[in-house]
Protein backbone atom coordinates (compact mmCIF):
# COMPACT_ATOMS: atom_id res chain seq x y z
CA UNK A 1 0.00 0.00 0.00
CA UNK A 2 1.25 3.45 -0.88
CA UNK A 3 2.19 5.68 2.01
CA UNK A 4 0.53 8.57 0.21
CA UNK A 5 -3.26 8.64 -0.05
CA UNK A 6 -4.92 8.85 -3.45
CA UNK A 7 -5.74 12.55 -3.97
CA UNK A 8 -8.92 11.60 -5.80
CA UNK A 9 -10.15 9.60 -2.83
CA UNK A 10 -9.09 12.27 -0.34
CA UNK A 11 -10.96 14.96 -2.27
CA UNK A 12 -14.11 12.83 -2.39
CA UNK A 13 -13.98 12.10 1.33
CA UNK A 14 -13.22 15.67 2.28
CA UNK A 15 -16.10 16.94 0.15
CA UNK A 16 -18.37 14.54 2.04
CA UNK A 17 -17.28 16.06 5.34
CA UNK A 18 -14.79 13.43 6.52
CA UNK A 19 -12.49 15.22 8.96
CA UNK A 20 -9.66 12.69 8.67
CA UNK A 21 -9.88 12.24 4.91
CA UNK A 22 -6.21 11.37 4.39
CA UNK A 23 -6.17 8.70 7.08
CA UNK A 24 -9.45 7.20 5.89
CA UNK A 25 -8.20 7.14 2.30
CA UNK A 26 -5.19 5.08 3.35
CA UNK A 27 -7.34 2.64 5.32
CA UNK A 28 -9.75 2.17 2.44
CA UNK A 29 -6.89 1.65 -0.02
CA UNK A 30 -5.34 -0.93 2.30
CA UNK A 31 -8.59 -2.92 2.45
CA UNK A 32 -9.51 -2.63 -1.25
CA UNK A 33 -9.28 -5.78 -3.38
CA UNK A 34 -8.83 -3.67 -6.48
CA UNK A 35 -9.77 -0.32 -8.04
CA UNK A 36 -13.45 -1.22 -8.46
CA UNK A 37 -13.72 -2.34 -4.84
CA UNK A 38 -12.03 0.86 -3.68
CA UNK A 39 -14.51 2.94 -5.67
CA UNK A 40 -17.38 1.01 -4.11
CA UNK A 41 -16.06 1.54 -0.57
CA UNK A 42 -15.45 5.24 -1.20
CA UNK A 43 -19.00 5.60 -2.50
CA UNK A 44 -20.34 3.94 0.64
CA UNK A 45 -18.29 6.23 2.86
CA UNK A 46 -19.36 9.33 0.91
CA UNK A 47 -22.91 8.07 1.34
CA UNK A 48 -22.51 8.25 5.12
CA UNK A 49 -21.69 4.69 6.20
CA UNK A 50 -19.23 4.43 9.09
CA UNK A 51 -15.70 3.67 7.93
CA UNK A 52 -15.47 0.84 10.45
CA UNK A 53 -18.53 -0.93 9.11
CA UNK A 54 -17.25 -0.58 5.54
CA UNK A 55 -13.83 -2.12 6.22
CA UNK A 56 -15.20 -4.51 8.86
CA UNK A 57 -13.05 -3.47 11.79
CA UNK A 58 -12.26 -0.69 14.24
CA UNK A 59 -9.03 0.10 16.04
CA UNK A 60 -9.66 0.14 19.78
CA UNK A 61 -7.01 0.16 22.51
CA UNK A 62 -4.43 -0.95 19.97
CA UNK A 63 -6.54 -3.93 18.89
CA UNK A 64 -8.38 -4.60 15.65
CA UNK A 65 -11.99 -5.33 16.57
CA UNK A 66 -14.46 -6.76 14.05
CA UNK A 67 -17.47 -4.51 13.41
CA UNK A 68 -20.47 -5.63 11.36
CA UNK A 69 -23.33 -3.59 9.84
CA UNK A 70 -25.72 -2.11 12.39
CA UNK A 71 -23.45 -2.79 15.36
CA UNK A 72 -22.29 0.11 17.53
CA UNK A 73 -18.80 1.26 16.54
CA UNK A 74 -16.45 1.45 19.56
CA UNK A 75 -15.32 5.04 20.16
CA UNK A 76 -11.86 6.16 21.19
CA UNK A 77 -13.31 8.00 24.19
CA UNK A 78 -14.30 4.63 25.67
CA UNK A 79 -10.62 3.63 25.90
CA UNK A 80 -10.54 5.61 29.17
CA UNK A 81 -13.04 3.21 30.67
CA UNK A 82 -10.73 0.34 29.72
CA UNK A 83 -7.70 2.08 31.24
CA UNK A 84 -9.53 2.62 34.52
CA UNK A 85 -10.84 -0.95 34.56
CA UNK A 86 -7.35 -2.37 34.07
CA UNK A 87 -6.00 -0.18 36.88
CA UNK A 88 -8.77 -1.36 39.22
CA UNK A 89 -8.09 -5.02 38.45
CA UNK A 90 -4.30 -4.91 38.60
CA UNK A 91 -4.08 -6.58 42.01
CA UNK A 92 -7.11 -8.86 41.64
CA UNK A 93 -6.26 -12.51 41.10
CA UNK A 94 -8.34 -14.18 38.37
CA UNK A 95 -10.88 -11.35 38.18
CA UNK A 96 -14.42 -11.87 36.93
CA UNK A 97 -15.46 -9.17 34.46
CA UNK A 98 -18.82 -8.55 32.80
CA UNK A 99 -19.04 -6.36 29.70
CA UNK A 100 -22.72 -5.40 29.72
CA UNK A 101 -24.34 -3.87 26.63
CA UNK A 102 -21.20 -5.15 24.95
CA UNK A 103 -21.92 -4.31 21.30
CA UNK A 104 -18.95 -5.64 19.35
CA UNK A 105 -17.36 -6.85 22.60
CA UNK A 106 -14.53 -4.34 22.30
CA UNK A 107 -14.43 -3.26 25.95
CA UNK A 108 -14.20 -6.76 27.37
CA UNK A 109 -11.66 -7.87 24.79
CA UNK A 110 -9.46 -4.84 25.49
CA UNK A 111 -9.61 -5.40 29.26
CA UNK A 112 -8.84 -9.09 28.83
CA UNK A 113 -5.83 -8.32 26.63
CA UNK A 114 -4.22 -6.45 29.54
CA UNK A 115 -5.49 -8.55 32.47
CA UNK A 116 -4.02 -12.06 32.78
CA UNK A 117 -6.28 -14.82 34.05
CA UNK A 118 -9.49 -12.86 33.56
CA UNK A 119 -12.88 -14.61 33.38
CA UNK A 120 -14.87 -12.61 30.85
CA UNK A 121 -18.60 -12.55 30.20
CA UNK A 122 -20.02 -10.23 27.54
CA UNK A 123 -23.73 -9.65 26.99
CA UNK A 124 -26.07 -7.71 24.74
CA UNK A 125 -29.75 -7.70 23.79
CA UNK A 126 -29.19 -7.07 20.07
CA UNK A 127 -28.71 -10.37 18.15
CA UNK A 128 -26.46 -8.63 15.59
CA UNK A 129 -24.21 -7.35 18.38
CA UNK A 130 -24.05 -10.77 20.01
CA UNK A 131 -23.06 -12.38 16.71
CA UNK A 132 -20.37 -9.74 16.18
CA UNK A 133 -19.09 -10.05 19.76
CA UNK A 134 -18.70 -13.80 19.34
CA UNK A 135 -16.22 -13.09 16.55
CA UNK A 136 -14.14 -10.92 18.87
CA UNK A 137 -14.46 -12.60 22.27
CA UNK A 138 -12.24 -15.63 21.82
CA UNK A 139 -11.29 -15.95 25.50
CA UNK A 140 -14.65 -15.64 27.23
CA UNK A 141 -18.38 -16.17 26.85
CA UNK A 142 -20.97 -14.05 25.05
CA UNK A 143 -24.59 -14.11 26.19
CA UNK A 144 -27.77 -12.69 24.65
CA UNK A 145 -30.50 -11.10 26.74
CA UNK A 146 -31.80 -7.99 28.45
CA UNK A 147 -29.06 -6.71 30.78
CA UNK A 148 -28.56 -9.07 33.74
CA UNK A 149 -31.14 -11.56 32.41
CA UNK A 150 -28.46 -12.63 29.94
CA UNK A 151 -25.96 -13.67 32.61
CA UNK A 152 -25.44 -17.11 34.14
CA UNK A 153 -27.00 -17.12 37.62
CA UNK A 154 -23.79 -18.43 39.19
CA UNK A 155 -22.13 -15.05 38.50
CA UNK A 156 -24.32 -13.36 41.11
CA UNK A 157 -22.24 -11.98 43.95
CA UNK A 158 -18.85 -12.74 42.43
CA UNK A 159 -18.30 -10.14 39.68
CA UNK A 160 -15.21 -8.00 40.31
CA UNK A 161 -16.00 -5.46 37.63
CA UNK A 162 -19.06 -4.53 35.58
CA UNK A 163 -18.01 -2.51 32.53
CA UNK A 164 -20.99 -0.82 30.90
CA UNK A 165 -21.29 1.37 27.84
CA UNK A 166 -25.09 1.42 27.77
CA UNK A 167 -27.07 3.67 25.40
CA UNK A 168 -27.33 7.16 26.90
CA UNK A 169 -28.48 9.47 24.10
CA UNK A 170 -31.77 11.19 25.04
CA UNK A 171 -34.58 10.25 22.66
CA UNK A 172 -34.99 13.76 21.27
CA UNK A 173 -31.25 14.02 20.62
CA UNK A 174 -31.08 11.01 18.30
CA UNK A 175 -32.09 13.23 15.39
CA UNK A 176 -29.12 15.50 16.14
CA UNK A 177 -26.54 12.72 15.89
CA UNK A 178 -24.31 12.40 12.81
CA UNK A 179 -26.02 10.37 10.06
CA UNK A 180 -23.35 7.66 10.23
CA UNK A 181 -24.52 6.91 13.77
CA UNK A 182 -28.27 7.44 13.66
CA UNK A 183 -28.72 5.76 10.27
CA UNK A 184 -26.19 2.94 10.49
CA UNK A 185 -26.06 1.89 14.15
CA UNK A 186 -29.04 0.12 15.64
CA UNK A 187 -31.18 2.51 17.67
CA UNK A 188 -31.15 0.07 20.60
CA UNK A 189 -27.44 0.85 21.00
CA UNK A 190 -27.99 4.60 21.12
CA UNK A 191 -31.27 5.61 22.73
CA UNK A 192 -31.44 5.95 26.50
CA UNK A 193 -34.96 7.31 26.98
CA UNK A 194 -36.21 10.86 27.60
CA UNK A 195 -33.18 11.97 29.62
CA UNK A 196 -30.81 9.30 28.34
CA UNK A 197 -30.57 7.56 31.70
CA UNK A 198 -33.24 4.86 31.50
CA UNK A 199 -30.75 2.04 30.95
CA UNK A 200 -28.28 3.50 33.44
CA UNK A 201 -30.95 3.38 36.14
CA UNK A 202 -31.71 -0.26 35.38
CA UNK A 203 -28.01 -1.16 35.36
CA UNK A 204 -27.44 0.63 38.67
CA UNK A 205 -30.50 -0.87 40.31
CA UNK A 206 -29.38 -4.42 39.59
CA UNK A 207 -25.62 -4.12 39.98
CA UNK A 208 -25.37 -4.81 43.72
CA UNK A 209 -26.75 -8.32 43.31
CA UNK A 210 -24.02 -9.25 40.83
CA UNK A 211 -20.98 -7.49 42.28
CA UNK A 212 -18.86 -9.11 44.94
CA UNK A 213 -18.28 -7.04 48.11
CA UNK A 214 -15.94 -4.26 46.97
CA UNK A 215 -16.66 -4.92 43.29
CA UNK A 216 -16.85 -2.04 40.86
CA UNK A 217 -19.33 -0.77 38.30
CA UNK A 218 -17.97 1.47 35.56
CA UNK A 219 -20.46 3.28 33.32
CA UNK A 220 -19.66 5.59 30.46
CA UNK A 221 -21.86 8.69 30.44
CA UNK A 222 -21.72 12.32 29.31
CA UNK A 223 -20.88 15.48 31.20
CA UNK A 224 -24.48 16.71 31.53
CA UNK A 225 -25.62 13.25 32.67
CA UNK A 226 -22.76 12.34 35.01
CA UNK A 227 -24.44 13.44 38.22
CA UNK A 228 -27.63 11.66 37.24
CA UNK A 229 -25.74 8.46 36.52
CA UNK A 230 -23.95 8.74 39.85
CA UNK A 231 -27.23 9.35 41.67
CA UNK A 232 -28.67 6.21 40.09
CA UNK A 233 -25.70 4.20 41.36
CA UNK A 234 -26.11 5.65 44.86
CA UNK A 235 -29.82 4.83 44.79
CA UNK A 236 -28.82 1.26 43.95
CA UNK A 237 -26.83 1.04 47.17
CA UNK A 238 -23.41 1.68 45.67
CA UNK A 239 -20.76 4.27 46.53
CA UNK A 240 -20.76 6.53 43.52
CA UNK A 241 -18.09 8.89 42.18
CA UNK A 242 -17.64 10.84 38.99
CA UNK A 243 -14.25 10.17 37.44
CA UNK A 244 -12.92 12.84 35.09
CA UNK A 245 -10.08 11.99 32.75
CA UNK A 246 -8.88 14.26 29.97
CA UNK A 247 -11.33 17.14 30.10
CA UNK A 248 -11.40 17.37 26.31
CA UNK A 249 -13.63 14.30 26.16
CA UNK A 250 -17.21 13.69 27.31
CA UNK A 251 -16.39 10.50 29.20
CA UNK A 252 -17.37 9.88 32.78
CA UNK A 253 -16.81 6.53 34.48
CA UNK A 254 -19.04 6.00 37.47
CA UNK A 255 -17.12 3.80 39.84
CA UNK A 256 -19.18 2.11 42.51
CA UNK A 257 -18.57 -0.59 45.06
CA UNK A 258 -19.00 -1.24 48.74
CA UNK A 259 -18.34 1.67 51.03
CA UNK A 260 -19.90 5.00 51.87
CA UNK A 261 -22.19 6.68 49.40
CA UNK A 262 -21.70 10.09 47.89
CA UNK A 263 -20.49 11.79 44.75
CA UNK A 264 -17.05 13.17 44.26
CA UNK A 265 -15.23 14.55 41.25
CA UNK A 266 -11.54 14.00 40.77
Amino acid sequence: MSLDPDPRVVDALRAAGCVFAEEEALILAGEARGPNHLDLMVARRVGGEPLEQIVGWAEFCGLRVAVTPGVFVPRRRTEMLVDLAVAILVDVERPVVVDLCCGSGAIGVAIAARTPGLELHSADLDPAAVECARRNVTMGQVHQGDLYDALPVDLAGRVDLLAVNAPYVPTDDIALMPPEAREHEHRIALEGGPDGLDVHRRVAAGAKRWLRPGGTLLVETSRPQAEGSAAACAAGGLAASVVVREASTLVRAISAGSGSSGTMAR
